[in-house]
């Protein structure tokens, strides 16, 4: 009987801490617009949310990526602008033609309506652990 009562209050701690996570990683922003003399005014709210993948899909030219994050299995698609920065683990700014799947990257991104659009993406591995290593082999056969 112990131990049930301990179980349970190790996975209500545990799902505490992830809450807890999450909305310490969020941001809120509000922006108000007033038109002109009208007195018109708008307000939105959007949240910067991080989360962390691995590239599963880019096609350059397209404006998406897809990510396979950490919580699920099956990709997730989000959206891109000119405003999207890709940096690599020094801060140093990539090339969007660096990006392969496969790469594991950590992602800061804002939903807009039904769409998630990014804002940066920070490759977790230096670029130079990704290059392509060739080999030559020589086969000679005896007469």
């Amino acid at each position: 009987m112990k131990q049930t009562r301990l179980v349970k209050m190790l996975a209500a701690g545990a799902a505490c801490a992830v809450a807890l996570g999450t909305a310490l990683a969020q941001e809120n922003t509000t922006t108000t617009t007033t038109a002109g003399s009208t007195g018109v005014s708008a307000s939105t709210s959007t949240s910067t949310l991080d989360g962390t993948g691995t590239i599963t899909t880019y096609t350059p030219g397209s404006d998406y990526i897809s990510f396979r994050t950490e919580a699920s299995t099956t990709p997730v698609k989000y959206y891109y602008t000119k405003s999207t920065t890709i940096l690599d683990p020094e801060g140093k700014t990539v090339e969007w033609s660096m990006l392969r799947p496969d790469m594991p990257v950590r992602y800061t991104y804002v939903k807009e309506g039904d769409r998630m659009v990014i804002s940066k993406i920070t490759l977790t591995k230096p670029l130079s652990s990704y290059e392509k290593k060739e080999s030559t082999t020589t086969t000679t056969t005896k007469p």
